[in-house]
């Protein structure tokens, strides 16, 4: 899954090759899965998981034995999703490749950054369990106190996850 080794950025984005220049494209990377029953990797794009392309579970002798998922959400719309399945590795990453092309070329660097504030929400939410914190919506008054000691309400922890904890759940 190689392409041009230096991609176009704006303002750190992913500029999107709706241009149709696969030249254009940087390379996607792939990240085994830890699962000991069945081959798969995580196909990422930049830090983004762009889908996953591997063995199949419970295929019958005679199907086809791998897949593909491509595509993320949130940063896409119902259906802009899509899976295949093929006999062989090449074949699966083959029908990646070419869904990726079609779902890249509908992304603008809104959806990427939409994707990656769900990751943060996420990681910052556990990390807020973990500290033994309650969420602002857990808690009566609708203000908690942040693991790293903000004091946040209902209306500010989104832009608070945004402006303190985004680049940490990158890491």
């Amino acid at each position: 899954m190689a392409a041009s080794p230096s991609p176009a950025r704006r303002s750190g984005l992913p500029s999107p090759c709706g241009a149709g220049d696969p030249a254009a494209m940087p390379a996607l990377t792939r990240r085994p899965v830890k699962d000991s029953h069945q081959q798969g990797w995580h196909v990422y794009y930049f830090d983004v998981l762009a889908g996953w392309i591997g063995e199949r579970a419970g295929v019958p002798h005679d199907g086809d034995h791998w897949g593909w998922h491509c595509g993320f959400h949130p940063g896409s719309h119902p259906g802009e999703c899509t899976r295949g399945a093929a006999a062989t590795f090449d074949d699966a990453r083959a029908g990646f490749m070419r869904d990726w092309q079609v779902f890249l070329s509908k992304r603008s660097p809104a959806d990427f950054e939409e994707w990656r504030y769900q990751r943060a929400h996420n990681a910052w939410k556990q990390a807020i369990w973990d500290a033994g914190h309650k969420l602002p919506t857990q808690a009566v008054a609708g203000m908690s106190k942040c693991f790293c000691g903000a004091i946040i309400n209902v209306k500010t922890s989104g832009d608070h996850v945004r402006a303190r904890h985004m680049e940490k759940a990158a890491n």
